[in-house]
């Protein structure tokens, strides 16, 4: 099995319904899985525009797809979609925008990078690196209070209030700065944990949304393609946390719905009219797909359209 498998390729394809003269958006590029199938069915006009957060996964990208004259891809993360377009001087909207969620493999693999407890190194966790504040400098800092509701309310942690007080008591000896570290001091203090699961997987996972604000940049990402999006192109949304798929949600019945102030009257004035249609129900991956690539076990596919509106 292929450890950067693009998840439900299959499913986003068909819920993309792939123009060959179509512009497509790919908002979270990792290894460029997703779009190197929406290429592959595009002709000599059609386009993807990539983005990504990461600087390696943007490097990655130039290197993999240099020779195609129909890919561009920058660096930026969810809230700055339109700004990044509008810098690279595309003003025209989109046939499809893709987003899929979370921390890729390679940036799992890579011990650097701080986002794996399985592997020892520096507690960074950033998606760009070239800001914000590590791990690192948040645990050193943060009161017991913040620390214990990130990882109770982004980590879904039963056992936050033990985990923040060893981490405030244990960083007043010395502080955090590698994630085997972290972890061990985490194992510690969680009594049980789902079977064939590491105690510091959700806390690491909320360190990690609350330190690239993964949830704010979602939203703010989502209503970007929503904006961007042609009458009639597709929002695909792939998600591997129960807080991104609520919010996902939300947001698509949020603009598929007419306001309630509004509801009822006979004639509904342009500007408060649905500007999305939910397609379909939620899409999850298949037992064969799970059985080739364990990170598919979580994933959640979510698609709108947008309307003339």
């Amino acid at each position: 099995m292929d450890e950067h498998a693009p998840v439900l390729l299959d499913e986003l394809l068909a819920a993309l319904e792939v123009k060959a003269e179509g512009w497509y958006c790919d908002a979270t590029f990792g290894r460029g899985g997703h779009s190197a199938a929406v290429l592959a069915r595009l002709d000599s006009a059609g386009r993807v525009i990539a983005f990504d957060r990461d600087g390696q996964a943007v490097a990655a990208g130039r290197k993999r797809f240099a020779a195609d004259p129909r890919f561009v891809i920058a660096q930026a993360a969810f809230a700055n979609l339109e700004a990044a377009l509008d810098e690279l001087g595309i003003s025209r909207r989109f046939d499809g925008v893709m987003f899929d969620l979370g921390v890729s493999s390679p940036q799992l693999d890579d011990a650097a990078r701080g986002f794996s407890f399985m592997r020892d190194g520096p507690l960074d966790m950033r998606m760009d690196q070239r800001q914000g504040q590590s791990a690192a400098a948040w645990l050193a800092r943060a009161p017991l209070e913040e620390i214990e509701e990130v990882i109770a309310t982004l980590g879904e942690e039963r056992f936050a209030k033990r985990i923040a007080r060893a981490i405030v008591t244990r960083r007043s000896e010395r502080p955090f700065e590698r994630t085997a570290d972290l972890a061990a001091v985490i194992a510690d203090n969680v009594k049980t944990r789902e079977p064939g699961k590491h105690p510091a997987t959700r806390s690491f996972q909320a360190i990690r949304m609350h330190v690239n604000d993964e949830l704010g940049q979602l939203a703010a990402g989502l209503e970007a393609a929503r904006r961007r999006l042609a009458a009639g192109g597709r929002l695909c949304v792939i998600s591997f946390h129960s807080l991104e798929d609520r919010l996902v949600k939300r947001f698509m019945r949020r603009h598929a719905s007419v306001d309630p102030m509004y509801a009822g009257l006979p004639v509904i004035p342009d500007a408060v009219r649905p500007t999305l249609r939910i397609v379909g129900k939620a899409i999850r991956p298949g037992e064969a797909e799970i059985e080739r690539n364990a990170r598919a076990r979580s994933a959640t596919l979510r698609v709108a359209e947008r309307t003339g509106a």
